[in-house]
């Protein structure tokens, strides 16, 4: 009789937190489809000269950014070879778009390291400040279940208006703060190519961008104490 009894408060717990979960996600993503379109300007700051080379106008943007004790070129390097699938919660956002698209899970041995997976799977470089920034991009239609990231040379990428797509660019930027710190920055942009395209990617992205922005949000630490530790390493 005990352990129904204590089962019951328990259940009732998980049930509330699953319950506020869904709420927020929800609540996210019905914001997504609000300012689908009316993306907030960068700050003086956070402006990326680079980027708006090859995307200047974008429908969506993703902006993140975190303190780093450790020298720009060591933050760079260690947020390209970051290895997101550690994190069981990033694994758990990826197989529930693979389970709710009726995606086919890839079961190939992918290469470790962020720039080595993203390059594996098609995106391309578009731009680098070497120890300071990279640019990558590709084009794409997100809402296919098994979707294919097509990668264009830098000249071509910005006049690329094909319809049916979505236009993606990305980057990894560290900035100098002082003599050893720096602050790790990561955007993401997207442009639909026509009509058609910006109302499936807008429902798309309404989706998926709660899972885009926690798989964001949490590699910043994690990125934050690799840098910190190789710097104190080679210290």
């Amino acid at each position: 009789m005990t352990t129904p009894l204590r089962v019951r408060p328990m259940m009732r717990l998980l049930a509330a937190g699953a319950g506020v979960a869904a709420g927020a996600y929800a609540a996210y993503a019905g914001m997504s489809w609000a300012r689908y379109g009316h993306t907030p300007p960068a700050d003086p700051l956070e402006r990326d000269e680079l980027l708006d080379a090859f995307l200047p106008e974008y429908d969506v943007v993703e902006r993140h950014h975190i303190g780093v004790a450790a020298p720009p070129a060591v933050t760079l390097l260690a947020a390209r070879e970051q290895d997101l699938m550690q994190s069981a919660v990033v694994r758990a956002i990826f197989r529930t778009r693979e389970l709710v698209l009726g995606a086919t899970p890839n079961e190939s041995g992918a290469p470790r390291g962020l720039m080595a997976v993203v390059q594996s799977l098609g995106w391309g470089v578009l731009a680098e400040i070497p120890g300071r920034e990279i640019v990558v991009g590709a084009v794409t239609k997100p809402w296919e279940a098994n979707v294919i990231f097509r990668g264009l040379p830098p000249d071509q990428f910005a006049a690329f208006n094909e319809p049916g797509f979505v236009k993606i660019a990305w980057t990894l930027r560290a900035d100098p703060i002082g003599e050893s710190s720096s602050m790790f920055r990561t955007e993401t942009r997207a442009l639909a190519t026509d009509r058609t395209a910006r109302a499936r990617f807008r429902q798309y992205w309404s989706f998926v961008s709660p899972g885009v922005s926690a798989i964001r949000w949490l590699s910043l630490r994690p990125l934050k104490h690799e840098a910190e530790r190789r710097f104190r390493a080679a210290a």
